[in-house]
Parts: structure tokens; C-alpha cells; sequence
């Protein structure tokens, strides 16, 4: 047998796959439970999901390298960033499992289903951020999206239904841009392989064609769909709004790491070019897409779509990060995000969708009087506010901080004040959420104190030790994350 026919098993690097196969036998355990077991139990099936996602966090954490490495004939690529991503995404989903288990007859949450798709995206996911193929990644965004499809249609409201619609129709409109994206580098470089696009541009950067800022153009397109980045974020409010506020917080974390971790690849080839292009356009989106979402946000009447543009508002920050070439920033500033937006929505789940499931609104409205029906709950709403808000010394606070001082450093003088300028127009907004906290007459006539159950104190322990206690592992967090890039980076 010639020599370029000798195949071993060693070259697949199988272990590559574990996390990913690990959430796969979840959501098929899940189905299977759901099916053969004669009593339908919403703790059963939340437990399972539980043990699966502590299972992948435990290999990530006990096992997981840094070093890149490559497996599947060099299909698959695990390294410090696809490892961070999965990290993120898995530790937003065991806190979101955590609120789950507070007692609720959303119909949604009560079968096994639902949680089997949640586990069937995180795999989506996992397969997207592992690897430089544009075609695996593809595959891997459309397997997580059509799970996160069907999970929004689950909440069984005509509000559900249309956000689905919307949120399919946009992403089918994002895979065609995709496509034809990739289409167009591999007619111009003969490769689908992110490092070897980088290498035909390297070699061919003095002929910087049509083609290939086209297949840049569409590529960055279809991304920005899936982080909402203006003008391309018309989705994100109504997709927030039909969902319930768990799977919402969901949405507005996991997709958008998954993707940003995408976009360091493939946007660190064209960044590292410096061509003039390249570098106005993504000014150009950064500043959109800090912007327009904050001016829209200060109107908004329903709290949740206020917090789909605040966290379009943060996707554009953390974008600015990617157009400076500093990854180590993404993930700080989106690690401390996903605490301070997981309590934010974990007290919506808690305070309304929890309360009454013939109610669908949460208007600031249903906000009035909290301190006075439950004030824990008002307290910390208040803290993740102060959070979001980037108000010192609170988690996004540390994130913005080191954004800009990058910012500052790379010389974009003018873009770090409209970041400063953003992060003080977005406190009014913020704010107001406070003030009918704190200020306005409950909507209901006899005060409810709701019990808070274990499973919930937990989550908002952890939310909130984060967003207050933040200060003293800035540094350390930042290191490990420097460590991770630094010895898998692109």
C-alpha cells in the first residue's frame, strides 16, 4: 500500500469530539426519557440536563489543552479560543438550568424536548467553534439554529411563532450571505480553510481583489446576523420578546460568543492586512452598533426588548474589541456580560414569567413597586443594572475599562469617546428600570412575597458574586485568558 494511503485511527485525535458527543447523548438520553418514561417529571428532565453540562464542564476543565490541535483530517480544530467559547456557553446554560428548576407551568419547560434541543445547540455550537472550516462551521451554526428555532416556537404564543418565523427567514437569509461568502474566497484562494485563505492573502497582499473583499463583505454580513450588529439586528428585539426570559438571556449569550469566537478567525485574516477597507468598514458597524441600539433602548416601554438592544449595544463593543486584533478583551468583557444579563433575566423568569403564564408582558409596569413585594429581588435587580450599566466597581464596568484603555492604545482616539459617550447614554435606560423599581405603587393590590426555591439562590449567588466580587479576579481571569490565546490563538 503507497505511503499517502496508511490510515490510522491516532489521526482522527477522536478525543477532539468528546464535548461535543457528550451534549449529543444528553439531548438523545433526554428524548429517550421523554418517550419510554411513563411519569413526565420538569426535575428529571433538568437534572439530566444538569449532570450532562456539569459532565462537559468537568472534561473542559480536567482535560481541556490549549495547544492546537487538529483531528477529522484536519476538519476539526480545537484550540484556546474554541475551548473559552464552550466554557462561556456551558456555564450560561447550568445557570439558566439552575433557574429552570424553579417551580413553573410555562408549558414549554415541561417536556423533555426542550431541554434536549438546549443541549442539541450547545453541540451546534461546540462544532462551530472547533474548526477553521467554512463548511463545518456552517454546518455547525445551522445545527444550533434550527434547535434554537424550535425552541422559541415551544413557548406556544402567536408572539412565539412570529419571533420563530422571523429569527428562521433571517437566518436562511445569514446561511445564503454564508455561502456565497465562502464561495467567493475559495474561487479567489482554491481553499475553504481559514489558515490557508490567510496564507494566499499574506503572499497575495498587494492584490487585494474585488472577489476576495466581496467574500469578506458577505461572510462578515451573515455573522453580523447572528450577533445582531446594526442594520441587521431588526430580529433580536421580537426573537427576545416571544421567548420566555431564560431562553431569551439564552439567546442573547451563547450564539453571540459562539459567533464573535468565529469572527476572530476569520476577521484576524483581514485585520491583519490592514487593508483601509477592511478597517472603515468594521469602524463603521463598531460605531452603528454601539449607538443606534442605545438611542432605540431609551424608548422601549417592554423590558425586554430594552435589553435586546442593550445587548446589541454590547455586541458592539465587544465587535470594537475584534477591530483593535485584541481577542483577550472579547472574552473578559463577555464573560463578566453574561453574569450581570443572566440576573437581569433570571429575576424577570422569577419576578413574572414564574407568576402568572397567562401573562406575556413585561412592560416596566410590571416592575412598579417590586421593593415593596419583593424586595431581594428589586435589590438585586438593581445590582444588575448597576451592572449592565458599566457603573464602577460592577463586572461590565471592568470589561469597558480595559476595551478602551486597548482602544486608547491602538490609537482609535475618537472611537473610545463614543464608547465613553454610550456607556453614560445608556444609564438613563438603565435607570429606569430602577426608578419603577423603587419609586412607583405596586400593580397589585395585596403584596406577594414570592419564596425563592434553592436552585434560584444558588444562580443569583453566583450571578451577583460575580457582578459585585469581580474586582479582585479581573487580573488573574484576564492572564488565563491571555494563557488560552496565547497557546491556541490564530
Amino acid at each position: 500500500m503507497p505511503e499517502s494511503m496508511n490510515f490510522s485511527f491516532m489521526q482522527l485525535n477522536l478525543p477532539l469530539l468528546i464535548p461535543m458527543c457528550i451534549s449529543l447523548l444528553g439531548g438523545i438520553v433526554l428524548l429517550g426519557v421523554g418517550i419510554f418514561s411513563k411519569t413526565k417529571s420538569r426535575e428529571l428532565y433538568i437534572a439530566i440536563s444538569m449532570l450532562f453540562v456539569i459532565l462537559n464542564l468537568g472534561f473542559l476543565i480536567l482535560e481541556g489543552n490549549p495547544t492546537r490541535q487538529f483531528g477529522f483530517f484536519n476538519l476539526l480544530l480545537v484550540d484556546g479560543y474554541s475551548l473559552l467559547v464552550q466554557f462561556i456557553i456551558l456555564i450560561s446554560t447550568f445557570i439558566i438550568l439552575l433557574f429552570l428548576m424553579h417551580k413553573n407551568t410555562l408549558e414549554e419547560t415541561q417536556h423533555a424536548e426542550f431541554y434536549a434541543l438546549l443541549l442539541f445547540a450547545i453541540a451546534g455550537f461546540g462544532f462551530m467553534v472547533s474548526s477553521e472550516n467554512l463548511i463545518l462551521i456552517l454546518l455547525g451554526l445551522e445545527c444550533a439554529s434550527l434547535s434554537l428555532y424550535t425552541l422559541i416556537a415551544l413557548h406556544n404564543k402567536a408572539q412565539a411563532f412570529e419571533a420563530a418565523i422571523k429569527y428562521f427567514v433571517m437566518g436562511a437569509l445569514a446561511t445564503a450571505l454564508y455561502a456565497f461568502g465562502a464561495l467567493l474566497l475559495y474561487a479567489t484562494t482554491g481553499s475553504i480553510e481559514i489558515s490557508h485563505i490567510a496564507l494566499f492573502l499574506d503572499k497575495e497582499s498587494s492584490k487585494f481583489s474585488f472577489l476576495v473583499l466581496a467574500g469578506f463583505i458577505f461572510l462578515f454580513c451573515a455573522l453580523g446576523f447572528k450577533i445582531s450588529i446594526v442594520p441587521f439586528h431588526t430580529w433580536g428585539p421580537d426573537v427576545y420578546e416571544g421567548s420566555n426570559s431564560l431562553l431569551a438571556a439564552f439567546i442573547a449569550i451563547a450564539p453571540k460568543i459562539a459567533t464573535l469566537g468565529v469572527l476572530i478567525r476569520i476577521l484576524g485574516v483581514f485585520t491583519q492586512s490592514h487593508n483601509p477597507f477592511v478597517e472603515y468598514t468594521l469602524y463603521a458597524f463598531v460605531v452603528l452598533t454601539i449607538s443606534v441600539p442605545n438611542l432605540i433602548a431609551l424608548v422601549q416601554k417592554d423590558v425586554k426588548r430594552m435589553l435586546a438592544y442593550s445587548s446589541i449595544s454590547h455586541s458592539g463593543f465587544v465587535l470594537g474589541a475584534i477591530l483593535i486584533n485584541a481577542p483577550e478583551i472579547v472574552f473578559l468583557y463577555w464573560f463578566f456580560f453574561i453574569f450581570a444579563n443572566l440576573g437581569a433575566f433570571g429575576i424577570l423568569w422569577l419576578s413574572i414569567d414564574c407568576k402568572d403564564t397567562n401573562n406575556d408582558s413585561h412592560t416596566f409596569e410590571s416592575l412598579s413597586g417590586l421593593i415593596k413585594t419583593n424586595p431581594t429581588l428589586a435589590i438585586l435587580l438593581t445590582l444588575f443594572m448597576f451592572a449592565l450599566g458599566g457603573i464602577p466597581p460592577f463586572c461590565v464596568f471592568w470589561g469597558k475599562m480595559y476595551l478602551m484603555q486597548s482602544v486608547l492604545s491602538a490609537d482609535y482616539v475618537y472611537l473610545a469617546v463614543i464608547m465613553a459617550i454610550n456607556s453614560i447614554l445608556a444609564a438613563f435606560y438603565y435607570l429606569k428600570v430602577i426608578i419603577y423599581v423603587f419609586a412607583k405603587e405596586p400593580r397589585d393590590a395585596i403584596p406577594h412575597r414570592a419564596s425563592l426555591e434553592t436552585s434560584s439562590i444558588f444562580a443569583l449567588g453566583i450571578t451577583t458574586i460575580v457582578s459585585i466580587g469581580c474586582i479582585f479576579m479581573v487580573q488573574n481571569l484576564l492572564d488565563i485568558i491571555a494563557n488560552y490565546i496565547g497557546s491556541g490563538g490564530f
